[in-house]
């Protein structure tokens, strides 16, 4: 159910928000992925920052996906 529900939001680039632990996350979602542990995980970019995290989807609870919100991925340009 959650790979549904983040699988939508990154397709259709949908901000969500979610528990995560006893902290409430507001994400731009990037991708789903296994860390090195196997387990799932979810990267995106926390709001009001420029960095991409890792969410595992254990400690993942109440999802909300803000229909009314959509991003442009942030991609870094390297210039040599």
């Amino acid at each position: 159910m959650k790979t549904l529900l983040f699988s939508s939001a990154i397709f259709n680039r949908n901000k969500i928000q979610f528990l995560y632990g006893m902290n409430k996350i507001s994400l731009e979602p990037y991708y789903i992925s296994k860390n090195k542990r196997g387990k799932k995980v979810l990267y995106g970019r926390v709001e009001n920052s420029n960095e991409i995290k890792m969410f595992e989807y254990d400690k993942i609870y109440n999802i909300k996906i803000i229909t009314n919100k959509k991003f442009s991925p942030i991609i870094p340009i390297l210039l040599t």
